[in-house]
């Protein structure tokens, strides 16, 4: 499909990239690859993303982005804190599960694009550490949760770590296991527990 100078956008250049990228992996996608899946020059492709590591860069954070937006219901909505907290680590898990076992060629390509961009990466961490202390702070101001002994961030990303093996793709390979349901309930569970009045 050509897309004129006139009509490209960042947004439509991220997704040739992700689909070149899907093709033939980190390795050997080009610049040039993705503008000769848009119909355009590179240059054109140039003029939204500086650098080929703008370009990845940017990929990246617009994928990972997927998963913030699908957790924010979570974050910001209604009712009891816990069922929020709960679904909120169900769904994440649920999320990284999808992507690694969906589309394990793009899960490996973004996981390379990952060790790239590890800045990306720390933002994503934070933005999702954020969401669980918004979950925590209402937790805390309906008596749900006790109030924590030390700040709401720090206990945001102790809960963040306490469930990483169902979140972190270095465990993607034990997340198809039959076991690894009653893992995550039983850290859940645990997790809940300690954080109670």
């Amino acid at each position: 499909m050509a897309a004129s100078t006139e009509t490209l956008t960042a947004e439509r250049i991220l997704e040739v990239t992700e689909e070149v990228l899907r093709r033939y992996g980190p390795a050997k996608a080009t610049v040039v690859d993705v503008a000769r899946a848009l119909g355009v020059s590179h240059g054109s492709v140039y003029r939204h993303f500086r650098t080929k590591a703008a370009l990845r860069e940017a990929v990246t954070e617009r994928w990972l982005h997927r998963t913030i937006t699908a957790l924010e219901p979570y974050a910001e909505g209604d009712g009891p804190a816990d069922e929020r907290l709960t679904g909120w680590l169900t769904a994440l898990f649920a999320l990284k599960r999808t992507k690694a076992g969906g589309d394990p060629e793009l899960m490996a390509t973004f996981q390379v694009l990952i060790g790239e961009n590890s800045a990306v990466v720390d933002r994503h961490e934070q933005h999702l550490v954020d969401q669980i202390a918004q979950i925590l702070a209402s937790g805390v101001r309906d008596d749900v949760f006790a109030a924590p002994q030390q700040d709401l961030a720090t206990t945001a990303r102790a809960v963040f770590h306490a469930t990483d093996r169902f979140h972190n793709p270095a465990h993607a390979a034990e997340w198809a296991s039959p076991a690894s349901e009653a893992a995550f309930d039983a850290v859940v569970a645990l997790v809940q527990r300690a954080l109670r009045p």
